[in-house]
């Protein structure tokens, strides 16, 4: 018996092989470590055949068929690994890469599949190790000069990202991630910092969609936990958000952002309930003090804040702080540009302080959006009353309510024909003079309008009054005069004309 020797690449160590000399010339050989590696070899060239027809699935099953037969060669791996990086299970890949390059430290391919694995999942330090292992192995190859390149390309993305972020300038942020993923496909620190970002620009659909993506993968990740309940929290579904925020604490007990978020939207929630409450009371005053207190807990909260400023606006409106309800209804909708509530109760306010042009604005903005017949009633409304404001306000003139009756009407313009009348100013300027002429006309005006109920009824509901023949230039206000006050002493601006001392409190003898 002969005892022979030779180094075996299957099992990675020298095997003994026992040659027995049989019927006096042949030769047996028996080697059960041979006869495995010939049959890994075999799955080896199987895997290589689908895997060239991109059936990687396949190609997976015969190269871990290689492996568990022979488990310690270093190409094996390799290769399973390239297969699993095709599937895009690239933290799986990475273990065999790894395996790889420990059973064999000069495998070139495993040192680079393994820095692509590292890139891959967003970790560029260590992938630029990797490449730079192969670059000493082989200094020539090109793919590992580009890969490093990479790898320092998704770093300096990295820093400026992290920069921009404290800037909360967001959109930069996430034009960083894009383009760091295009690198770095499968890290989820990338995604999930480009979702916080998305859900911190109100961009939250797309938000959802990734961090959802990565819990389909993982649904015990904290980061994604809390990017779900953040969009959930700004699209003021915060009851909801609390529980993501709460199951991510249950995750990872330490995540300070979830941790600040949590106690964010339970306090609002608080402080909007607290505030509802108290407006339903009627207690306006305290109302007011507990949304503002709510408008300070978050900036970033723009649906909330958004809704909380209307809600102040409809307090400081029945407050009749008119003007301070139309500011915050202002911010309401620089926060939201879609909230409808918002639009109207600012109209309203408009409407109240007669700025009719802004009013109709914001219920043309409304109709536009919600085409219902209430909208367009408020809207024609508004537009009657811009169309009124544009005319002569005859109660303005006389100097009386819009509900005044027709003996305050009369009061009225007694009182102030007599005020305007030109013969009391004729010891002024001319100008003087000219001025009060067309005042003491206008109050004629008014009252011819105002004491007749039909043209009082066509003037109040915004009719043209000259379309319906009533032709304002040719008035006469002296005629009105004399019929209000009777007899024949009234004046003429032809001539002469006389005053008793009842009507005007003294008596002219002016002559022309």
């Amino acid at each position: 018996m002969l005892l022979l020797s030779w180094p075996h690449s299957c099992l990675g160590f020298t095997c003994l092989v026992m040659v027995r000399i049989c019927s006096g010339t042949q030769f047996l050989l028996k080697c059960g470590g041979l006869l495995l590696f010939r049959e890994a070899e075999s799955f080896k060239e199987q895997g290589n055949a689908y895997y060239a027809k991109k059936d990687y699935n396949e190609a997976y099953n015969y190269y871990t068929k290689a492996i568990d037969t022979c488990p310690n060669n270093a190409s094996y791996y390799g290769n399973r690994a390239a297969t699993l990086m095709m599937l895009g299970r690239f933290r799986e890949a990475l273990g065999d890469a790894q395996q790889s390059v420990r059973l064999d430290d000069s495998f070139v391919r495993g040192h680079l599949r393994e820095g692509k694995c590292h890139l891959s999942l967003g970790n560029a330090m260590a992938a630029s190790r990797c490449f730079q292992r192969v670059l000493e192995l082989d200094h020539k190859n090109t793919q590992a000069q580009q890969e490093l390149k990479n790898a320092s390309t998704v770093l300096e993305y990295e820093k400026i990202a992290e920069v921009d972020f404290e800037k909360r300038d967001f959109r930069k942020v996430v034009f960083c991630m894009d383009r760091a993923l295009e690198f770095a496909p499968a890290c989820h620190r990338f995604k999930i910092l480009k979702a916080e970002c998305l859900a911190l620009l109100g961009r939250y659909p797309e938000a959802q969609s990734v961090a959802s993506d990565i819990l389909r993968m993982d649904s015990t990740n904290a980061d994604a936990l809390y990017v779900c309940g953040l969009c959930l929290y700004y699209e003021d579904c915060i009851e909801k958000a609390v529980q993501f925020f709460v199951q991510a604490l249950r995750m990872a007990p330490d995540h300070e952002k979830a941790c600040l978020a949590c106690r964010n939207a339970k306090a609002l929630k608080a402080k909007k309930e607290d505030g509802n409450k108290a407006f339903k009371e009627g207690n306006y005053k305290l109302a007011y003090e507990l949304y503002t207190e709510a408008l300070g807990i978050d900036p970033n909260n723009i649906k909330t804040n958004a809704k909380l400023y209307c809600n102040r606006g409809t307090v400081n409106s029945k407050l009749r702080k008119l003007e301070e309800a139309i500011d915050d209804c202002t911010n309401a909708v620089k926060l939201d540009d879609t909230y409808i509530k918002a639009y109207l109760r600012r109209a309203q306010c408009y409407m109240d302080t007669e700025q009719y042009e802004d009013a109709v604005r914001d219920y043309e903005k409304v109709y536009q959006t919600e085409k219902t017949k209430e909208h367009k009633q408020l809207l024609k409304n508004a537009q009657v009353e811009l169309k009124k404001s544009k005319r002569k306000d005859y109660y303005k003139i006389l100097g009386v309510d819009k509900n005044a009756s027709e003996d305050e009407i009369k009061k009225a313009y007694r009182k102030r024909a007599l005020m305007h009348h030109p013969d009391r100013h004729s010891g002024a300027s001319a100008e003087v003079q000219k001025e009060e002429e067309k005042k003491f006309k206008e109050v004629g005006e008014a009252f011819t309008i105002l004491s007749d109920p039909k043209k009082k009824a066509r003037y109040d509901s915004g009719q043209d009054l000259e379309e319906d023949g009533l032709n304002m230039g040719d008035f006469d206000a002296n005629n009105i005069f004399k019929a209000f006050f009777g007899g024949t002493g009234g004046f003429s601006f032809e001539g002469r004309w006389k005053c008793s001392p009842v009507s005007f409190g003294y008596v002219s003898t002016q002559v022309t």
